[in-house]
């Protein structure tokens, strides 16, 4: 059973259309040839492994950023949050997670706290891996506010053959660590800016996994802003 689970996961049920399109479309093949409609299965069990929505384990310890995604870490730079979010006009450093076709497109929320900000903006469809992708291309961009006035921004963007952002959260909504806020269909990025004085623990090229890979430690504030407020200092 255990063996099973391995290599079944569950499918989110954004997934389930496409797989029902493959698998008409692979019986179609069948009545062609045998050889088509063998690939048409291939093509129908990648789809499915697609939209695969594994539970996690996210770790509990207070203060912890935990990646939105599964992917590569791809970029590690300052940045200036998108500006529809109506956060800092100052450079953050963004941690950026590409992920490709064959990872998980589930995303989560790498922190607890209420969302102030949804904000979605139509753009180009440039490879997501390109640091010009987080300027240039479709985007959807979340802000995060902890309890102690800090805020994350936490941006999916469109990549070369993804044509859909779907955002399952509206402002006002309370998330926990690691809860599911979204997806992106078939290759794509999400990018995390963090907190001034804030540091990255991971490395370019390092292995992410949404929901249980600690991206970054936020240090304790003696001061919290009050709700609305300025951001607090480390």
């Amino acid at each position: 059973m255990n063996m099973l689970a391995t290599f079944i996961k569950p499918m989110h049920p954004e997934g389930r259309k496409f797989v029902a399109i493959f698998a008409a479309i692979t019986l179609g093949l069948f009545l062609l040839t045998p050889i088509l409609g063998w690939i048409g299965v291939g093509l129908t069990v990648w789809c499915y492994y697609f939209f695969r929505d594994p539970e996690r384990v996210t770790p509990d310890r207070p203060g912890l950023v935990v990646s939105p995604a599964d992917g590569i870490v791809s970029l590690i730079e300052p940045a200036v949050p998108p500006k529809e979010l109506g956060m800092s006009d100052q450079p953050l450093t963004r941690v950026s997670v590409f992920m490709n076709v064959f990872n998980c497109h589930v995303n989560r929320t790498p922190v607890a706290g209420e969302i102030t900000a949804v904000a979605y903006r139509p753009g180009k469809f440039f490879n997501a891996s390109l640091d010009k992708a987080s300027e240039h291309n479709e985007r959807n961009s979340l802000c995060v506010r902890l309890p102690d006035g800090r805020e994350i921004a936490v941006v999916q963007i469109a990549g070369l053959v993804a044509r859909r952002i779907v955002c399952f959260v509206a402002p006002g909504a309370q998330l926990q660590t690691g809860e599911r806020f979204g997806l992106i269909r078939f290759g794509s990025r999400v990018d995390v800016y963090l907190p001034r004085g804030v540091s990255p623990l991971v490395d370019l090229g390092q292995t992410m996994v949404a929901g249980e890979t600690v991206l970054a430690v936020l240090p304790e504030v003696d001061n919290v802003a009050p709700e609305g407020g300025p951001q607090a200092q480390p």
